[in-house]
């Protein structure tokens, strides 16, 4: 792989952080890095490689030198602002905020899903929801070879998916401390609320589920429901998926596709209790699928579970994945 010069966007926060962690990790081919963040963080050091950097407040003049891609997580406003600057300047964004991921002119991409898609871009990628994310790497074969008619989401997700307040809510409500960020204590309970709620009752993280799996899958024929659920666990996404398929299929031919799919790692033996949990996912790159079983309600029905760490596949490392295909294509 060729040398990029890359800028990281939000370099101080909870996915800033792990970008660095996973570029190092993957051996990304940097050649010089930028850190950028607010007026409240610059200034910090940052050690990456060996090599202590200085972060810089981001201004519209930041992308003023040569940088190829910038990998952005600081919020949907400074996205809407700054993305498109960095874009006008020659830089390829990969962008973790919601909001370019239903423009229509901006990829959504899973490099595991839809590889293909980086190369229809603007100036401007779009990293799916964290919860998307993992959902949609073990549905791609079953879409390949039997077409999903319906799914159904069910979420149980970490506090991380909130940054350093959610974590601090479950910390502060286990010492038995008030909390801060939720509208309800998080420790020793579940959240049926995860952003805002819209005019139709579902929220936002339910919406952003329904919307970007047909954005993904290009396919606006597949009836997605959810349901997302705030509980208290640390980090790592656990989702309970049903999937109601076109095609009549065998079960032990299913579980041999995902666990010849990249990017998935299946652990399935009820008889020896072995089913993947948040602390199997927790650090790890890939989505863990287990409990995977007929649904006898419905013609042509399965159900799994699917857990992965939100802050890694979620986020950081699928940005990172996005930027690997940027080089591979010869797109920077």
């Amino acid at each position: 792989m060729k040398k990029v010069n890359v800028a990281i966007v939000g370099a101080t926060g909870m996915v800033g952080r792990t970008f660095l962690k996973v570029l190092k990790e993957r051996k990304f081919p940097i050649d010089n890095l930028y850190l950028f963040s607010s007026a409240k963080s610059a200034g910090n050091i940052v050690k990456f490689a060996g090599k202590d950097y200085v972060v810089e407040e981001l201004t519209e003049n930041s992308f003023d030198r040569d940088i190829q891609i910038a990998l952005f997580s600081a919020g949907g406003a400074i996205s809407e602002k700054f993305a498109p600057i960095a874009a006008s300047k020659g830089v390829l964004v990969v962008d973790n905020s919601s909001y370019w991921r239903m423009d229509p002119k901006v990829p959504l991409v899973v490099p595991e899903v839809n590889p293909e898609a980086v190369k229809d871009h603007n100036g401007i990628i779009a990293n799916p929801n964290c919860s998307t994310i993992q959902a949609v790497v073990p549905l791609k074969p079953l879409q390949e070879k039997y077409k999903i008619k319906r799914i159904v989401y069910s979420t149980y997700q970490a506090v991380s998916g909130s940054g350093v307040k959610g974590v601090k809510d479950l910390e502060n409500g286990i010492n038995g401390e008030s909390n801060e960020f939720y509208p309800k204590p998080i420790a020793y309970n579940c959240l049926p609320h995860i952003d805002v709620f819209t005019e139709n009752g579902y929220t936002k993280e339910e919406m952003k589920m329904v919307n970007e799996t047909m954005k993904i899958f290009n396919d606006y024929d597949i009836k997605v429901t959810a349901t997302t659920v705030r509980v208290p666990v640390k980090n790592c996404h656990s989702e309970s998926i049903n999937v109601e398929l076109k095609k009549p299929f065998e079960l032990d031919n299913v579980i041999e596709e995902l666990k010849n799919t990249d990017g998935i790692i299946v652990i399935d033996n009820p008889e020896k209790l072995e089913y993947p949990t948040t602390i199997d996912s927790n650090g790890n790159d890939e989505v863990f699928v287990g409990r995977i079983r007929r649904d006898f309600s419905i013609d042509n029905g399965i159900n799994f579970w699917c857990v992965a760490d939100n802050i890694r596949k979620g986020a950081a490392t699928n940005a990172v994945q996005i930027a690997e295909l940027l080089i591979k294509y010869n797109l920077v």
